[in-house]
């Protein structure tokens, strides 16, 4: 009960330095940003009021917002189902009595480590050494080049990564339940899909929410392998919606304080669809 009340006492204390960092590096910018999305500016200090004219700009004056969301929107489903179905199936093989697993584990961990900058220039050399020798074209001849190689680049990252919480998931099933459904006959697909998918169901809920939580931020990538390239009519065929809050910030005159709609239209998109995820597999969790 002392030790109660001495933690009451000088929680506040104690709180208090991680807060005050909290506040100014997270929450004073986020409420600054979201003041200057309502204004034209081009410094913090010459900011005009102008109300929604920002957000209207962006959905009406500007195609290529809406080419990046859905872009966007194509690549994130895509990547989390290529993600999380190959991370999952290494995990599966890696928690097999094999030799070497733990060389293999790493090996495949390793990329995650990678910065996304250097991983975008790689992939950019290597799918054009491959495109090049196949049809004669590069990455900014086809958005289709572009789409599948950034789709290709994030899972050659992230798998290892999910491969990681799926083990520790795997490894986490009572070898009670597995052999009592091996004493019921169950066959290899209905093993997976009534027992060991139900019961790594919360390392679906993480695998899902980080793969997805990263596709839709996607930049540094973005930028490196095709810089939204090809363009038609000026708007980026593989330009992701970081990338084109970046371009119409510092690459578009007059247009930070649209740049800033942007970010907060990003910004709630992303935590909209964060929470909806969440839901619905935190529900399914539960059913299982």
């Amino acid at each position: 009960m002392q030790v109660s009340k001495y933690l009451k006492k000088w929680f506040p204390l104690f709180a208090l330095p991680t807060f005050a960092a909290f506040a100014l590096a997270f929450l004073v910018p986020f409420a600054m940003g979201l003041y200057l999305s309502f204004t034209k500016f081009k410094t913090v200090t010459n900011a005009s009021w102008v109300g929604l004219q920002n957000y209207i700009n962006a959905f009406t004056q500007d195609q290529s917002f809406i080419n990046a969301l859905w872009f966007t929107v194509r690549f994130t489903v895509v990547s989390v189902i290529t993600v999380n179905v190959l991370a999952f199936a290494l995990a599966m093989i890696l928690t097999k009595s094999i030799k070497g697993t733990n060389v293999f584990r790493a090996v495949f961990f390793l990329p995650n480590l990678i910065g996304g900058i250097v991983l975008g220039y790689v992939f950019q050399l290597v799918i054009n050494g491959v495109l090049e020798h196949l049809v004669g074209q590069d990455l900014t001849y086809s958005s289709a080049y572009g789409f599948w190689g950034l789709v290709v680049l994030i899972n050659w990252q992230m798998i290892g990564y999910m491969m990681i919480i799926y083990i520790a998931g795997i490894q986490n099933i009572p070898e009670e339940v597995m052999e009592a459904a091996d004493i019921d006959g169950t066959g290899f697909w209905q093993k997976l899909f009534q027992v060991q998918i139900p019961m790594v169901a919360s390392s679906i809920t993480i695998c899902a929410f980080l793969a997805m939580a990263n596709c839709l931020k996607l930049f540094d990538q973005n930028l490196a392998l095709t810089a939204g390239a090809p363009r038609v009519s000026g708007i980026g065929q593989t330009e992701g919606l970081a990338l084109n809050i970046y371009n119409t910030f510092y690459n578009t005159m007059n247009s930070q304080g649209v740049g800033q709609a942007k970010a907060v239209i990003f910004f709630v998109f992303v935590g909209l669809i964060a929470f909806i995820q969440l839901r619905a597999t935190r529900s399914r969790e539960m059913d299982a």
